[in-house]
């Protein structure tokens, strides 16, 4: 529509200075609005005009939001104590299950533990034996009462230092009862703790990785959903079995489908949104990935209202303009560019609200190119 005004005020400037000195002068912000192009143009530029239609609209919200699985469904596994990978047993896109090993990490730190563990379960027998005998000879008022709670003190410190030592080994992944044995490693198993496919590692052969280092990311996309964020402004409008119409990251052209399956209850403080969910089908959970961002559509509701096509609306500097049929002749076609408020849109039809130039009556340009 941009093209079809610049080349009316170019190429039918003579006809329009003609036509305006046998009207009364225009001042100059109506003139520079008003459009003359005559008629053989305007029949073959196939130009139409037309009146404002009726036409159904979506009344949609749009947000953003990324592909996502409940947090139960996502581990970065990492060792809680540090340590050199040793083995790795995965690579990204392979099927884990739960419980199956993913790496084999060294450190010599390992050791000092399973022995400082040995020496206190020795230590252990000792203080409960002399524990007991205090408390036999307190009972038949033998020994004192200073001895008693000594020997009371001295093993259950030693008490609580064992199984805080036992329970270092479990979180290892080392079974205490084979420390006791004897058999001491400098390597322990990181396991899966969950089923799904890799999706990261840093399980690279020699690489020293600490505890705050993830050694494997694993997802379980069999729950893989749409995770949205609604404006609190917004959230009384969303409800459960809405439709959602969402494409992948800038690839507007193809779009998906969705329906709400959960409304989120809590608000994040720091943008003031709700979370809301979406049920993707098992075919969209093959295709898609975790953290690929979303543009998305909720359709809340339908509304008639009055419209044109898209490309009868002109914008300049944020405003909406169209073109109104002023008058015609036997040799020329006169408009004048009006503003507009406009309201919701489709893919080819924009909402126009009318006022006292634009309504019902009203002849507009709704279609043609030179």
């Amino acid at each position: 529509m941009n093209k079809i005004l610049y080349t009316f005020s170019l190429l039918f400037l003579f006809v329009s200075c003609k036509e305006t000195s046998a009207e009364e002068p225009l001042n100059e912000n109506e003139s520079s609005n008003v459009i003359t192009i005559s008629k053989e143009q305007f029949e073959t530029s196939k130009i139409q005009i037309g009146s404002l239609i009726e036409q159904d609209f979506d009344v949609v919200l749009n947000v953003t939001g990324k592909i996502d699985v409940p947090a139960k469904d996502k581990a970065n596994i990492t060792a809680v104590l540090g340590g050199y990978i040793k083995k790795s047993f995965v690579m990204i896109g392979d099927n884990i299950k739960k419980g199956q090993a993913i790496a084999i990490i060294e450190n010599t730190e390992f050791v000092d533990i399973q022995r400082d563990y040995l020496e206190v379960s020795e230590q252990l027998k000792y203080l409960k034996s002399e524990y007991l005998r205090q408390k036999a000879l307190f009972d038949e008022n033998i020994t004192s009462q200073k001895n008693y709670l000594k020997a009371e003190s001295e093993y259950k410190k030693n008490l609580g230092s064992y199984n805080s030592l036992r329970t270092k080994l479990q979180l290892i992944n080392i079974n205490p009862d084979a420390v006791r044995g004897g058999n001491l490693t400098s390597s322990i198993t990181i396991y899966s703790p969950i089923d799904g496919v890799v999706v990261k590692t840093n399980a690279s052969l020699g690489a020293y990785i600490a505890p705050e280092n993830t050694i494997v990311e694993i997802v379980d996309n069999r729950n893989l959903h749409l995770s949205l964020a609604v404006f609190e402004k917004d959230i009384l409008n969303v409800f459960k079995g809405q439709e959602i119409q969402f494409s992948i990251g800038d690839n507007a052209t193809k779009s998906y489908t969705s329906k709400i399956e959960i409304v989120g209850k809590a608000i994040n403080e720091e943008d003031r949104s709700i979370s809301v969910f979406g049920k993707l089908t098992d075919d969209l959970k093959e295709k898609l990935i975790v953290g690929m961002f979303v543009n998305a559509s909720i359709l809340q509701s339908n509304k008639k209202a009055m419209a044109l096509p898209k490309n009868a609306v002109i914008s300049e500097n944020d405003k909406k303009f169209v073109l109104l049929l002023q008058k015609k002749s036997n040799t020329v076609y006169t408009f004048k560019k009006v503003a507009v408020k406009t309201g919701v849109e489709s893919d080819n039809f924009i909402e126009i609200i009318p006022n006292s130039l634009v309504n019902n009556t009203a002849e507009l340009l709704t279609n043609g190119t030179l």
